[in-house]
């Protein structure tokens, strides 16, 4: 068989194996491909792994030989699985695999902002301390977790891990989804997303990005919240009206943002955001733990392997 990685840079660039899937046929990876380069790159493959490489109807009409594709994320919008499944091309992806990582950076985000240990690390470095007439000095915002309300958008596996961990510190967990739970810890509340809103100290996005809650949070969402809260997305950049959000900021309507997703990556470097002293923002990092892509790896192998086994692992164009 042979399977084609169009673009393996971000899940591997160099320090975990790709033996498991080059045992499962002739493998040929490239760390990016270019739109201009795809066709010919993927002419004969039967399999190919893809992260972020759209495969439209049009794509896949000029590739013959393909069979399997393997979504090496969470998220399989790259890919238009009703031309899939038209085209009988088994589409799957892999979901679970960073969960732990994810709900992880969420509190390095929200403790950085509520203890900003970086920002008073530079001050003593440049010798404040040692110039200080006193044995400490804060004069940054520092809050304690402990009794505020966290706001959980979305309750799939990583909202769940976040609200376990929010728990832990003695926060209140509010939860907003499509589905609500049957039971939900004790501590945790389903509410409706206007009482999420205005009771949260702290909202974090967990849902997945649809048709319908594209830019749902705007200015009518950024203005019910609270002046002292943050806001923290880790899920997708589109869910955010980064136009009001970055009003919101400037004008101090909230306090301040943490975003991992932005509605363009990579974005323009004039990106107004990037001005703002209150908005942290890092480069869609929260997935990418060594372990959390290692453990990609191994379910994109699973999946493949269980194609050739004909077995169905989380495939996701016959749902």
């Amino acid at each position: 068989m042979k399977i084609v990685v169009v673009d393996g840079f971000t899940l591997n660039p160099g320090d975990i194996s790709w033996q498991g899937l080059k045992a499962l046929g002739d493998c040929q990876i490239y760390q990016r491909t270019a739109a201009q380069d795809l066709i010919e790159r993927c002419a004969d493959a039967e399999a190919i792994l893809t992260n972020k490489v759209v495969f439209s109807d049009e794509v896949m009409a000029q590739l013959p030989a393909l069979k399997y594709l393997g979504v090496m994320a969470t998220g399989y919008n790259v890919v238009d699985v009703d031309a899939a499944a038209r085209r009988g091309i088994v589409v799957t992806n892999t979901p679970a695999y960073g969960t732990a990582s994810v709900a992880q950076f969420v509190f390095a985000q929200l403790l950085q902002w509520a203890q900003p240990v970086g920002y008073y690390d530079q001050t003593v470095k440049a010798r404040r301390w040692s110039r200080s007439d006193d044995f400490c000095y804060y004069d940054h915002n520092m809050m304690e977790l402990a009794g505020k309300t966290l706001g959980l958008i979305g309750y799939g596996a990583i909202g769940r891990q976040v609200a376990r961990i929010g728990l832990a510190f003695g926060m209140k967990v509010l939860v907003n989804t499509r589905t609500t739970p049957a039971e939900l810890p004790s501590g945790v509340d389903s509410v409706s997303l206007d009482e999420l809103a205005s009771r949260s100290d702290v909202i974090s996005l967990h849902c997945p990005l649809t048709a319908d809650n594209a830019g749902f949070v705007n200015a009518e969402f950024l203005s019910a919240m609270k002046s002292s809260a943050f806001l923290i997305n880790t899920g997708r950049g589109p869910l955010i009206d980064e136009s009001a959000l970055y009003d919101a900021l400037v004008e101090q309507r909230i306090a301040g943002a943490a975003l991992d997703v932005l509605a363009t990556e990579p974005p323009p470097s004039d990106h107004p955001l990037f001005s703002l002293s209150n908005c942290t923002i890092t480069p869609h990092i929260a997935w990418a733990t060594r372990e959390a892509r290692q453990r990609l790896m191994d379910i994109a192998v699973d999946n493949l392997q269980a194609f050739v086994d004909g077995a169905s692992l989380n495939r996701v164009d016959n749902l």
